[in-house]
């Protein structure tokens, strides 16, 4: 999974005057410290163009969660009845009253903004950072990444005018600071051709006693049929679709996308190829060399297990301002799609700290949007166990973001078979931004009795608690740059979870009815518990300790995966 390494706390977003701040001013946001791995170099040039963004504040945001949950629980009589784009719009447009008043301030300073979002919540300003530090009392500061060289401009804190409370919700990016990667998913030497060959012929309805000794050294497509009770046949749905996000020059390589389906899904069409999407200069090169090792495992694990399901790779650029890959445009961008993908998954993410917690609740906002339209989201949940994205050093328990965010589904990581077992490196924790959302409240509770006064004070026990659902996420076989090896993380078992769920989706559409949504209300359902396999063996450990323990029901390592025994079937009886 790709990661970014751990940043500064935040400190809580408020609305009190500062002593730095103007009289007419009130503070909005503030970071407590540099982040780690950046120093100040002085004040900003005052002319440097900044381009800003401005969220509104949206006029109906409890109502959208409310309509989330209405078309997402299983128990509702409108289940599955999902919202339109305009019906969901509707819920976070800004109100008359709050565009005039923030396009006044800012015509009154000279500056013209532009919509920023399909709602109109977001607008963008471009001004030198002599009109930003006047506008917002920011002192804008240069900084250098210190591994990378790299310079950004940024501020420690702002304010936003008095007369803007209820109307300006926060300005971005100034105290999000740009995120760099620590590292790829792992990725072994090549392994020998032939190592495997016993599991490389797909199946169809099998059993658990049906996977082949050697899937518990080599997982590939056909272990993975075995062990979930995938089919092999093909979807027949044109009107399904599966997104699979790409950042940072991540390439998704058709060749290696070939010689995985040469041997691996013999069945399908060695020419099976995918849709391409692209924004903020995004691109898709197809020079060997420069083949994405995480997009190569992204596209190879939906298209390789969700066969036939229509796949888009959306391939997002550098060209973005909004500090957490590009999060904020590829969501805007989904959003104003009349028909966005059913399953969207991302292999992506941050230390929950990295991020600003207004930017962090924005993004959870546009993610329940999608799920109000229809589209199930999932994250992977990050490698570092509950040291958060990746290992590291750590005084208390660090949660990831997005999996912090109730309104998508966190995709844990297994490993081994019969039975499976959490895998170690699998993030899992407690959010410090987001309360333990309704759906999940029995379970968590239940958990945190049997964990007793095990890690007390490391974790936030009232935080939504993650990941939702795992599957396999070691020695996941891939081909990258025309090499065949092994690769690990949960950037595996996201795409794997949710090419299993594009599958479910295409029988649902070819009855006529409605795709899965936002699946976590179903998840810690009775009948969603009694679907899946519970993972009940490991722990994810980090800052010092063992980390969590994996026990029977939801615990923050791995919970459940899919069971070979689950009855495809029943979803469309």
């Amino acid at each position: 999974m790709l990661y970014l390494s751990s940043l500064a706390l935040f400190a809580l977003p408020v609305a009190l005057a500062s002593p730095h701040a103007r009289n007419n001013m009130v503070q909005r946001e503030q970071i407590n410290s540099v982040p780690s791995g950046f120093v100040s170099k002085g004040p900003a040039p005052t002319s440097q163009i900044l381009n800003l963004r401005l969220a509104l504040v949206q006029n109906n945001p409890k109502g959208l969660e409310e309509a989330l949950m209405t078309v997402s629980s299983p128990d509702s009589p409108q289940y599955r009845q999902f919202l339109t784009k305009e019906e969901t719009e509707a819920f976070v447009a800004p109100t008359q009253e709050t565009v005039d008043a923030v396009t006044s301030f800012l015509s009154a300073h000279g500056i013209t903004a532009t919509k920023g979002s399909p709602a109109g919540d977001w607008l963008n300003i471009d001004v030198t950072v002599a009109q930003a530090d006047a506008l917002f009392d920011g002192h804008f500061t240069t900084f250098e990444h210190t591994a990378s060289g790299a310079t950004t401009v940024r501020s420690l804190a702002y304010s936003i005018p008095a007369s803007l409370q209820g109307h300006l919700d926060f300005v971005h990016p100034t105290v999000t600071f740009p995120q760099h990667l620590n590292r790829l998913p792992l990725f072994s030497i090549p392994i020998p051709r032939g190592a495997e060959s016993e599991v490389t012929k797909p199946g169809g309805n099998l059993t658990i006693d049906a996977v082949p000794p050697s899937c518990a050294s080599v997982v590939t497509p056909a272990c993975l049929q075995a062990l979930y009770g995938i089919p092999a046949t093909k979807a027949t749905q044109a009107s399904n679709g599966l997104g699979v996000s790409g950042f940072i020059g991540q390439f998704a390589n058709q060749a290696d996308l070939k010689s995985f389906l040469t041997a691996l899904r013999p069945d399908l069409p060695s020419t099976t190829t995918f849709a391409l999407q692209t924004l903020d200069g995004g691109t898709n090169s197809q020079v060997l060399a420069k083949a994405g090792l995480e997009a190569d495992l992204d596209i190879q694990y939906t298209i390789g297990v969700a066969s036939g399901v229509p796949t888009t790779f959306i391939s997002v650029g550098n060209a973005n301002t909004d500090g957490v890959f590009g999060f904020l445009d590829i969501v805007n961008f989904l959003l104003g799609e009349s028909n966005p993908p059913h399953v969207f998954t991302t292999s992506y993410g941050a230390n929950e700290n990295g991020i600003s917690q207004s930017l962090a609740t924005n993004l959870c906002n546009a993610y329940a949007q999608l799920g109000a339209r229809g589209t199930s989201i999932f994250f992977s949940s990050g490698d570092g166990g509950v040291s958060g994205t990746q290992s590291g050093t750590c005084t208390t328990f660090v949660p990831t973001f997005p999996s912090g965010c109730p309104f998508m589904t966190s995709v844990g990581g297994t490993t081994g078979i019969g039975p499976e077992v959490s895998a170690s490196f699998s993030s899992g924790g407690f959010s410090n931004f987001f309360a333990t959302p309704s759906y999940q409240s029995a379970a968590v509770s239940a958990y945190l009795t049997r964990l007793g006064s095990t890690n007390s004070g490391l974790f936030n026990p009232s935080g939504r608690a993650f990941p939702d659902i795992s599957a396999q996420g070691e020695n996941v076989e891939i081909f990258n740059s025309g090499r065949e090896g092994l690769v690990a993380g949960t950037s595996c078992s996201s795409p794997i979870f949710a090419a299993t769920i594009a599958l479910l989706n295409d029988l649902l559409i070819a009855a006529g009815k409605p795709p899965l949504g936002f699946l976590n209300p179903f998840l810690y359902s009775a009948a969603g518990t009694a679907a899946l396999t519970d993972i009940t063996s490991g722990s994810n450990p980090g800052c010092g300790t063992n980390g969590f323990p994996a026990t029977p029901g939801w615990d923050p390592v791995s919970f459940f995966s899919l069971s070979s025994d689950f009855d495809w079937i029943s979803l469309i009886a």
